[in-house]
């Protein structure tokens, strides 16, 4: 298990078993060290629609194997515990309560 620190500090955890069912996806290979800078320099940060534990941390990454994507790095949160439930590429951020954004 590793811990990861969030762009406010928070300690989230990694465990072997989460980080095996995102690298299930072929294109998620290789981006190991991107779901640690997307939760530490996430571009935004959304608070997820279907889950109000959950937040969506989004930042975007040129030359994918799929092409120019956003990495969504997906955390749960609860009382006193964080950890990364999924991650995986997409087009766009999804829609939700914007939580923070990068200056630009």
């Amino acid at each position: 298990m590793r811990i990861l620190i969030d762009y406010r500090g928070i300690r989230i955890r990694l465990t072997e078993e989460r980080l095996a069912h995102v690298l299930e996806h072929p294109e998620m290979v290789g981006l190991e060290s991107a779901i640690e800078e997307t939760l530490a320099n996430p571009a935004y940060v959304i608070q997820s629609l279907g889950d109000d534990e959950a937040r969506l941390y989004y930042r975007f990454y040129l030359g994918t194997r799929v092409g120019d994507k956003y990495l969504c790095v997906v955390v749960k949160f609860g009382v006193s515990d964080a950890f990364v439930l999924t991650a995986y590429l997409t087009d766009k951020p999804k829609k939700g309560d914007l939580l923070w954004h990068a200056e630009s």
